[in-house]
C-alpha cells in the first residue's frame, strides 16, 4: 500500500504543479486579451496569432487545471444524494463514481485526443487564418490533460481505500455549494 500511496502523493504533487501552470495560463490570457484589445482599437492594428493564442491558453486553463479539481475535491457532483449521507458513505459514492465513470471516460477521452493530435503534428496543421499558429500544441493539451485526469482519479482511488483500510486520515467532510 505504501507504494501507492508514494503514487497518489506524487500525482497530487504533479496536479498542482499543472493547477499553478494553469493559473498562470489565466494571467497570460487576460494580459494578451487587454492589449489585442488596445492594439486593434487603438492602433487598428491586429493579429490572428495574439487572437488564437488566446484560445490556446484557454485550454491550458482548462485541460491543466481540472487534476487539481479533482484532488481538492472542488468537482461537481450530485448533491442530492451525496450530501445527505453519513459515515463512509460519501466514500463509497466517491469510488463507485470514480471507477465507473472518471476513469473510463477519461481513458478513452485520452486515446481519441491522442490519436488527434499524432495526426496534427504528423501533417504539421495550421491554422486556416492568415498569420494563424500550428495547431497541435493546443492538441497536445487534450490528452494531456485527459491523462493526467486519469492518473489523479487513480490517485483518488487509492487514497479512498487507504482511508476505508484505516491506512490515512482524509476529510471527507461535504459542503453544499451556496445557490
Amino acid at each position: 500500500m505504501s507504494a501507492l500511496l508514494k503514487f497518489a502523493t506524487g500525482m497530487d504533487w504533479i496536479s498542482a504543479w499543472l493547477g499553478r501552470l494553469a493559473a498562470w495560463a489565466v494571467l497570460a490570457a487576460a494580459v494578451i486579451s487587454a492589449g489585442n484589445a488596445f492594439s486593434r482599437y487603438g492602433l487598428d492594428l491586429s493579429s490572428n496569432a495574439l487572437l488564437e493564442i488566446q484560445w490556446y491558453l484557454f485550454a491550458a486553463t482548462v485541460m491543466l487545471g481540472a487534476p487539481i479539481v479533482l484532488k481538492l475535491n472542488e468537482h461537481v457532483r450530485v448533491d442530492i444524494l451525496y450530501g445527505r449521507l453519513k459515515g463512509n458513505g460519501p466514500v463509497y459514492v466517491d469510488l463507485f463514481g470514480l471507477a465507473c465513470f472518471l476513469l473510463p471516460v477519461m481513458g478513452l477521452l485520452f486515446w481519441l485526443t491522442w490519436m488527434f493530435f499524432l495526426g496534427m503534428l504528423r501533417t504539421g496543421e495550421m491554422s486556416g487564418n492568415i498569420g494563424g499558429l500550428i495547431r497541435w500544441p493546443a492538441a497536445v493539451l487534450m490528452p494531456l490533460g485527459f491523462g493526467t485526469m486519469f492518473l489523479q482519479g487513480v490517485a483518488e482511488i487509492i487514497k479512498r481505500i487507504a482511508y476505508l483500510r484505516g491506512v490515512i486520515e482524509m476529510e471527507t467532510h461535504y459542503e453544499r455549494p451556496l445557490q
